[in-house]
């Protein structure tokens, strides 16, 4: 009866993966373990139902905690992403990179990487870009006579850029989860005034990594074209390469990409407040570009372009002139400065109208609503599900056994760090980020964090690790997402094949920012302190 009790808490875990691999809802599987073995607890005296009052204060967070309205930049990070999406603005930006590159060997292969290191910045969803890449530019490459797990490596490789490049939505859970972790270690430790950790330092500490990840896989690229150049072949010259449809394809994803980031990185914004920039943003962008929408759609479209040139302009007049109005003395200069972000924010009110507008005549508005309501619906019921499952893993003595687990393993806060990342790679075989995210994580983090781990470097490295696991064959997710739809001719073997080398170029950065943590934590520091 004791080996039972001891071992309850992982009986719990692994009747959850058992649960997850026959195909159960992750969220309602969550919670129905949770609940069942909190009645076996129950009957073997181990759980006191009155823990599950404190369920809804886990939910909506206490006074002691972050407030958990970062959680709100998700949907409006995701609905970026499908805006975007929708609005092809993958399909231009392939077709101008390749027309720029592709006539060098392996030009094809570095507009790939760079498409996808943009639209990682621009989406943060990796299923959608592994797709959308895999639709546009594995047949094109196939035709230029790349060779197929070249071909089908690289695009499977960028796509999982959307993990680790802000903004993401993988940065956006993992820095909550890592936040409250923090502040419960240091409380566990007697901090009752903790330091806090926000989804603006871990974007900040991802950025150097996922940045230096593109330059390795351009850098491959560039190897393979040399040593191997009937791998990597060069396309013919495209005709009608210009300046303007280059500029025209790259500037406005870079402008919303910079705003976003840079008012986060710039401290004029929280990230909730950048997504919501990004939302805005990508709905301009999404607009000017659908010219379906009416018989002449030059007004409604320079009015989208109007409103995108106004957001840019208020988010300008920020770094000019203090715009807060709630102050006793303001001075001519910021009294002229607000009239004129008064206007500008009329000219964004008008410019969102004319788009969405537009965008509803098109069915477009539609298709992206309805995309953001499942997936933003499918997170929150999923960490609803994860916060339950947390709460009575944790009150059958779950955690103090892991914790003693992992002080126990050789090599003090190194050996327990190798091990959790270890068990998050191999779960990422079979498991989402989100389920990971919000069940491990809250688990391992606070005892990790009290071993003195800094927490910004802790979760980049984590990130990394889920992109690696999502791209390592057999069961990379990002493999999956691309078998269904590359070409019949495209084995999984080839699949497979092309991912091992940049799966390498993964393991060597991950052991990279292990080694020197100041990658990480290097430009937080340099931005926050």
């Amino acid at each position: 009866m004791q080996i039972l009790i001891e071992l309850l808490p992982f009986l719990m875990f692994a009747a959850a993966f058992i649960a997850l691999l026959r195909g159960f809802p992750v969220a309602f599987t969550l919670a129905g373990v949770a609940l069942a073995f909190a009645l076996i607890g129950y009957g073997l005296n181990l759980f006191d139902p009155i823990h599950l009052r404190a369920f809804p204060q886990r939910i909506y967070g206490n006074m002691m905690e972050m407030d958990r309205s970062i959680l709100v930049a998700v949907p409006l990070f995701v609905f970026m992403g499908v805006m975007l999406e929708k609005s092809k603005v993958a399909e231009e930006l392939l077709e101008a990179m390749g027309a720029l590159f592709g006539s060098l060997r392996g030009g094809l292969g570095i507009s790939v990487v760079v498409v996808g290191a943009l639209l990682a910045a621009s989406t943060g969803i990796v299923g959608a870009t592994v797709v959308t890449m895999g639709l546009l530019s594995l047949p094109t490459m196939l035709k230029r006579g790349y060779d197929p797990g070249l071909a089908s490596g690289s695009i499977a490789a960028a796509g999982t850029l959307g993990q680790i490049i802000p903004p993401s939505i993988v940065l956006v859970l993992l820095g909550d989860q890592i936040s409250n972790a923090y502040q419960e270690a240091q409380r566990n430790q007697g901090i009752f005034s903790p330091d806090i950790v926000t989804v603006g330092d871990l974007f900040a500490g991802a950025l150097i990594p996922g940045l230096f990840l593109v330059a390795a896989y351009v850098g491959y690229q560039i190897f393979v074209a040399i040593t191997q150049p009937a791998k990597a072949p060069a396309a013919p010259a495209a005709a009608g390469v210009s300046l303007f449809r280059i500029m025209h394809a790259l500037v406005p994803p870079l402008a919303l990409i910079i705003a976003v980031l840079g008012s986060i990185l710039g401290g004029l914004a929280t990230p909730t407040e950048a997504a919501a920039i990004g939302a805005v943003g990508a709905t301009f962008l999404a607009g000017f570009r659908n010219a379906g929408a009416e018989t002449n759609p030059g007004t409604g479209r320079w009015l989208a372009g109007l409103g995108a040139f106004g957001l840019l302009a208020l988010i300008g007049l920020t770094l000019v002139f203090d715009l807060r109005i709630g102050r006793d003395d303001i001075s001519a200069a910021d009294q002229t400065g607000m009239f004129l972000a008064y206007g500008l924010v009329l000219l964004v009110i008008l410019g969102t109208l004319t788009a969405l507008w537009r965008l509803k005549k098109t069915g477009v508005l539609d298709d992206v609503m309805r995309a953001t309501a499942q997936i933003s619906s499918m997170v929150f019921v999923i960490l609803i599900g994860a916060a339950l499952f947390s709460l009575i893993f944790k009150e059958l003595g779950g955690d103090a056994t892991v914790q003693a687990a992992l002080e126990a393993v050789p090599g003090g806060k190194w050996g327990a760090l190798a091990i959790v990342m270890l068990v998050m790679f191999l779960l990422g075989f079979f498991l989402d980020f989100i389920e990971i995210t919000f069940v491990v994580v809250p688990i391992v983090a606070p005892i990790l964090l009290m071993m003195g781990i800094d927490p910004v470097w802790l979760g980049v490295l984590m990130a990394l690790n889920l992109q690696t696991s999502f791209l390592t064959p057999p069961f990379g997710f990002a493999l999956f997402y691309l078998r269904g739809v590359a070409p019949p001719q495209v084995t999984t073997g080839a699949i497979y094949r092309g991912a091992l080398p940049f799966v390498g170029i993964q393991v060597a950065v991950i052991i990279l920012v292990a080694l020197l943590p100041w990658l990480a934590t290097g430009l937080p520091e340099l931005i926050y302190d």
